[in-house]
């Protein structure tokens, strides 16, 4: 009875370690997004991001395709004496800093005209930053969700 057992106790433990090693086939790892979605031409992370972060000025243009938001001029209430346009160019269909480009033009309402005036560098740097912020953040929720 002994030597008969030894087979079924082989078989059981045989088939533990093959239930451990699908259970170690079966824990999921953290997957990330792909970088690279472009349903539309570009990256689609950076696309909505950046639509999202002009989302308070109204858009004069967009092209999805070519990656190009042109804003109308924004006239903040607190400095009615000064406007603002934002254009961003998204370069290519990867998820990185290099391929986002802001220009912003100011102008100021001087002597009954409207006059070019300097931008801050930090200022379209600072655009950049917060865009790509936000596109990274879609991209590990749409990680998390899916």
């Amino acid at each position: 009875m002994i030597r008969s057992s030894r087979p079924l106790i082989g078989l059981l433990m045989i088939a533990s370690l093959a239930g451990a090693a699908d259970a170690r086939k079966k824990v999921k790892q953290p997957q990330m997004a792909p970088v690279n979605v472009t349903t539309i031409g570009v990256n689609a992370y950076l696309w909505r991001a950046a639509l999202d972060t002009l989302s308070f000025m109204s858009i004069a243009q967009t092209d999805s395709n070519g990656g190009v938001i042109i804003t109308n001029w924004y006239l903040n209430p607190a400095v009615p004496t000064e406007r603002m346009k934002v254009s961003v160019s998204i370069l290519d269909s990867a998820l990185r800093a290099d391929v986002l480009r802001v220009a912003t033009a100011r102008q100021v309402y001087q002597n009954g005209q409207w006059v070019d005036a300097a931008v801050q560098a930090a200022t379209n740097a600072k655009l950049e930053e917060i865009i790509l912020q936000k596109a990274r953040d879609l991209r590990r929720n749409a990680a998390a969700n899916g």
